[in-house]
């Protein structure tokens, strides 16, 4: 039975998607067998995986709405072992189409359903909010991984992310764990990074991932060229950090 992983910061700019493309893609090169779901209107994912944007015929977006089944909307080995069912622009006004629907919270659960036995992991990038599309993700997936960058103000927004998730919880998924927290953007050079990594330590009583994603010219490069970093620069620290983040996540004790 896979895993479902959704990559869930409602804060901007924390790594989320970077951390999604990357962490599906490494899980991928291990030989597992993965689906990411782009489930952002920005369509990060999407791109990152050099798939261009809305030039496909179906997506999230028609999937959601009932309007395709999950092998139509499914890009089948944008990169080996690694499916994908990419975004759309239209999903920036989902929650009105969702109006009339009965239950919408468990659209994507029951699409994803009947196909995860397929797959090892199931990687869910969330948008930076806590509105519908979010809460489809999280009633969908098992676990969350929370993304946060190595600045001052890491734990913004975080509480409230919590909350959420501790709500999803005893209202709509009762299973849904968090499974941990990766600090990413760290640069050794200043400690301003470390002293974030150890207040959020301090302050925050989830499992927190040994690995820290450094900051890294071309981890912010790949995006640009469609590739995840373990194609772009395979050799890079940006990399070598999310084949150990994708190493943990094999080996989380949640599943041992």
């Amino acid at each position: 039975m896979g895993r479902i992983i959704a990559i869930a910061n409602q804060k901007g700019g924390v790594g989320k998607t970077t951390t999604a493309i990357n962490l599906a893609s490494c899980l991928a090169e291990k030989g597992k067998r993965v689906l990411a779901i782009d489930m952002d209107s920005q369509g990060n994912m999407t791109s990152g995986f050099g798939v261009e944007k809305d030039s496909y015929e179906h997506s999230i977006y028609d999937l959601l709405l009932g309007e395709c089944n999950l092998g139509e909307a499914m890009i089948i080995d944008v990169f080996e072992n690694l499916n994908l069912v990419p975004s759309s622009q239209y999903l920036s006004g989902v929650e009105v189409d969702f109006i009339e629907v009965e239950k919408p919270q468990h659209i994507l659960k029951n699409i994803i359903r009947n196909v995860r036995k397929k797959f090892d992991f199931i990687i869910i990038d969330c948008p930076p909010a806590l509105g519908m599309l979010t809460i489809n993700s999280l009633v969908a997936a098992d676990t969350v991984i929370v993304p946060i960058q190595c600045e001052f103000y890491a734990l913004e927004g975080l509480t409230q992310l919590l909350y959420t998730i501790d709500m999803i919880k005893k209202k709509l998924n009762k299973t849904l764990e968090i499974e941990g927290v990766v600090f990413t953007m760290y640069d050794s050079r200043n400690n301003l990074s470390q002293e974030v990594v150890d207040n959020v330590k301090d302050n925050l009583d989830e499992i927190i991932y040994d690995t820290v994603v450094p900051r890294n010219v071309r981890l912010a490069e790949a995006p640009s060229f469609g590739l995840p970093i373990n194609h772009y620069d395979p050799r890079s620290t940006g990399a070598e950090a999310y084949r150990e983040l994708a190493d943990e996540v094999i080996k989380n004790k949640l599943f041992q």
